[in-house]
């Protein structure tokens, strides 16, 4: 399984699958196979990574608090360079399958993607990885110096794009993931009823 997906991903060298910890069975096609073989690892210089068995309930802590609705019904195994969660949705199937969900922290966010979790490793990155992953932005990010990011980290936006922030590199830089998550999450929720050009003054972010 995900023969594919390793022939056109290559694993940081850095970074290593975690040994010992596996999910519960929870009767989803591929993903305990994926973090049993993975988890921990990141690919193409910080571009992908899956999560450590371990790390799945902090991630699903991170998206109940930005994406409530999705809260009872997916498991996190994925996040990219943008820290932008991957996760299967049991709500939706994908050819039998639980289908997959992006969960966008700098947008507010959650895209369907039309795959479960094997075709996503197997033909989804590679048919489609750049709507995905946004592989081009992140190899122009490198080149321009950008550091690439840790296990913990990703590249995320000073000010996110649901509060008129810029869809560019000067309003980017490198984040801790869970206080990134955090601070969006609960912005997220604070602003998610309000119409659209309502002007935002001050908010309180609670610890």
């Amino acid at each position: 399984m995900f023969d594919a997906f390793q022939r056109n991903f290559t694993s940081d060298p850095d970074r290593v699958p975690e040994a010992g910890e596996v999910l519960p069975n929870l009767g989803i096609s591929g993903l305990n196979e994926l973090i049993a073989q993975f988890g921990g690892t990141s690919f193409n210089k910080g571009l992908y990574g899956v999560v450590r068995a371990s790390d799945v309930p902090e991630w699903m802590a991170r998206i109940s608090l930005g994406f409530p609705k999705f809260a009872n019904r997916t498991v996190c195994f994925g996040y990219d360079w943008l820290g932008r969660a991957f996760a299967v949705d049991v709500g939706r199937l994908e050819q039998g399958q639980p289908g997959v969900l992006m969960l966008e922290p700098g947008t507010g966010e959650a895209l369907e993607v039309p795959a479960n979790i094997q075709t996503f490793h197997e033909h989804e990155l590679m048919e489609s990885g750049e709507a995905a992953l946004a592989i081009d932005a992140h190899k122009r990010w490198l080149a321009r110096g950008g550091v690439e990011p840790a296990y913990a980290e990703c590249i995320g936006y000073k000010v996110p794009l649901f509060l008129s922030g810029v869809d560019e590199f000067g309003n980017m830089e490198l984040s801790d993931l869970d206080v990134y998550w955090h601070i969006m999450g609960q912005l997220i929720v604070k602003t998610r009823e309000l119409p659209e050009g309502t002007p935002i003054g001050r908010i309180t972010i609670g610890d």
